[in-house]
């Protein structure tokens, strides 16, 4: 009898590896939780025989989560046509690096890499879903295309030109800064915006950059990407006249230096940056209250 509850933690401790995976296929911490909740669900309505016969119960979960994530995706296009304004990945909080797997939060079992920047999050949100399940299961995970072919349901050379198409796409995004790089750049937007210096801020945006914003339809935000460095610097300016009493913190976002906007103590605002050539060429806002739970109250 000792074997089931050792197979049982054993079966409870994929959860991690699995959050992981669903974050980087759906972005959205909330629809992760539900499809790994659905891989374990369906594992436990196994006859226990059946379970016997699986000789590597991770794999079978890691398969599961895999197609389920699948569906989400295919169903998701419709929903995200359906949503008020841009739709942008969940934001994670810098206390997830800081998690060491013991919590039961999923943001505290996430591993924070440049696979969920929300740079790299945006360019897989624009590939079709099994090219995305393809390229991050085999690319960041490292499974081979035979276990790929089996979750997308296509051969596996069929699953090596689907990452070998979403590795084109990735390859077209601009490399990353350092985090350093990236953190005086972020500290400086802040500082200028502190002080409503459109001059300064016009100077630290790309004359190209593009700013997209995700409200939900639940709080004020603009509804199209706002493009051009001298049009978001004066819309940025617009913002911080428009809201007394907000607070901007530097924080770690997706892992990566951004800034955290704050009234009363509640993080209402959780923007990330791209930066090339020391300046800024992206910023994605989410202002969206339901994206924002796991920020809670920012110290």
């Amino acid at each position: 009898m000792g074997s089931a509850g050792t197979s049982t933690d054993a079966i409870a401790g994929e959860r991690r590896q699995l959050i992981n995976v669903a974050y980087r296929l759906l972005g959205s911490l909330a629809e992760s939780e539900d499809a790994v909740q659905e891989a374990y669900a369906r594992w436990y309505a196994l006859p226990r025989s059946r379970q016997d016969e699986i000789a590597s119960p991770g794999a079978w979960l890691t398969t599961v989560t895999g197609r389920i994530c699948l569906d989400v995706l295919g169903s998701a296009r419709a929903r995200r046509e359906r949503y008020v304004g841009a739709w942008l990945p969940d934001p994670l909080p810098d206390h997830a690096a800081l998690g060491h797997g013991h919590g039961n939060d999923p943001v505290d079992q996430l591993v924070l890499d440049e696979s969920v920047t929300m740079a790299f999050l945006v360019i897989l949100e624009a590939m079709t879903p099994a090219e995305r399940v393809a390229f991050v299961l085999h690319d960041v995970f490292r499974y081979p295309f035979a276990e790929v072919a089996d979750i997308v349901g296509r051969t596996p050379a069929a699953c090596k030109q689907l990452a070998a198409s979403a590795r084109r796409r990735v390859r077209v995004a601009s490399a990353p800064v350092t985090a350093t790089g990236q953190a005086d750049v972020v500290r400086n937007v802040k500082a200028a915006w502190e002080t409503r210096d459109i001059a300064a801020l016009v100077d630290l945006l790309d004359p190209a950059a593009v700013l997209t914003a995700d409200g939900g339809g639940m709080v004020g935000s603009v509804l199209r990407p706002i493009e051009g460095g001298a049009r978001i610097a004066q819309y940025m300016v617009a913002i911080a006249d428009r809201i007394p009493g907000i607070e901007l913190l530097e924080r770690s976002v997706n892992g990566v230096p951004g800034l955290v906007a704050q009234q009363a103590g509640t993080v209402t605002t959780v923007a990330s940056f791209d930066v090339a050539g020391g300046r800024v060429t992206r910023i994605w806002v989410v202002r969206n209250p339901e994206k924002l739970r796991p920020w809670g109250r920012d110290g």
